[in-house]
């Protein structure tokens, strides 16, 4: 008795159930991406840990079998159709209300991710706005695309469509009809890529962190998860970028990243110190004829009340001289809403700087508003983020 193969599907079953498991795994992700960006074991890691995501169970076809039993595991009485509701979620005695429950529950697993799969996902619509040309070319950034199809390669290169093409097209030389048939090595196509170097203008970033204080616990992490994903942001989708790493109390001083990510808080605040030296290595290191550049604070608002003016006028001067400026403004853990204050310098910002068209400020009151933030910072200029 022979065995007819004609439905080539059921021999890529377990490559489809895979690509399907991807799937679920990659929507678990963009559902979860502001929870995922404010992970507390992402931030304080090196940044090479793999990510654990919560997602609801796929499992890979198998055969069960039971010989102590008439009936075996995982037989239905047949009349199943796709579609068919099987169970419904959050059913009573399921275990969701106040009392145990005595039905089944649904199965939920943590999927280990790869980090860099996850800043594919956070980046993709990120970029550097406001972009302009000038003197110098120094900064590439990379695309990948495919260039080209092969009689060889890996089967996650597959171009499935040239495949049948070329398969209707050897059945219909052979056979004289131009139909789908048994698929050999030759009518198998596969896709190259390559990685295109494209050239940007000179681009120095300044991340600004208060370190005063009054930045307690909650306040410094959610500054250094922003910058956490800001600096892998940057140097994921470009090459070259400068970054200059300036931390201030009363006094404001240049550092090191390590230094940036690891100092304490303590002090006073005033704002000006931070501004005034950001504006001198940007006349010293990085004229703006020959740069982009894009100064970003981080603080909780505070500043020496008769600090204020010159903060102002400093602000306005950095806004002329850069790209954007940003600044973003963390309040009390589990605040649910902005209140708005004369005193703090998110509020003093909006209403006093004279070039609002470079400016972007945001309010961050929760761990969750760390991805927004990075939108609104890094998303496209003059459309609703």
């Amino acid at each position: 008795m022979s065995i007819q193969r004609n439905d080539w599907s059921l021999q890529r079953k377990g490559l489809i159930d895979q690509e399907r498991h991807k799937e679920r795994v990659r929507d678990a992700i963009k559902k979860n991406l502001g929870s995922i960006v404010s992970n507390e074991s992402i931030i304080l890691s090196d940044g090479k840990r793999k990510v654990k995501v919560p997602i609801r169970s796929l499992d890979e076809y198998k055969f069960r079998y039971d010989y102590r039993k008439k009936k075996h595991v995982g037989t239905g009485d047949g009349n199943t159709q796709v579609g068919d509701v099987i169970a419904r979620e959050g059913q009573p005695g399921q275990g969701r209300g106040p009392q145990g429950g005595d039905q089944a529950g649904q199965d939920y697993y943590e999927a280990e991710v790869d980090i860099d799969e996850i800043a594919k996902l956070i980046f993709e619509d990120l970029h550097l706005p406001y972009l302009e040309d000038k003197a110098k070319q120094a900064v590439q950034s990379k695309t990948t695309r495919f260039t080209e199809i092969r009689r060889s390669g890996i089967l996650s290169n597959l171009d499935k469509r040239r495949s049948i093409l070329e398969n209707i097209k050897r059945q219909a030389r052979e056979t004289g009809e131009a139909r789908l048939g048994r698929f050999k090595k030759d009518d198998l196509r596969y896709k190259t890529w390559e990685e295109e170097i494209k050239y940007e203008s000179n681009a120095v970033v300044i991340p600004i962190m208060d370190v005063s204080g009054s930045m307690g616990e909650f306040k410094k992490y959610i500054a250094r998860s922003f910058y956490f994903w800001m600096v892998r942001f940057l140097r994921t989708k470009y090459d070259n970028v400068k970054i200059v790493f300036i931390s201030h109390h009363t006094e404001a001083k240049e550092v090191t990243e390590e230094q940036f990510f690891t100092q304490g808080e303590s002090g006073g605040t005033v704002v000006s110190s931070a501004y005034r030296l950001a504006l001198d290595v940007i006349q010293e290191r990085f004229p703006p004829g020959d740069w982009n550049i894009y100064p970003f604070h981080f603080s909780d608002g505070d500043n020496y009340y008769s600090d204020n003016d010159e903060a102002v006028r400093l602000a306005d001067e950095l806004i002329a001289t850069c790209n954007l400026f940003g600044y973003g403004e963390i309040g009390e853990e589990g605040a649910s809403s902005y209140r708005r204050s004369s005193g703090a310098l998110l509020s003093i910002f909006k209403d006093r700087l004279k070039l609002q068209d470079r400016f972007v400020g945001v309010r961050i009151d929760d761990k969750e508003d760390v991805y927004p933030a990075l939108k609104e910072f890094f998303g496209v200029r003059g459309e609703h983020v």
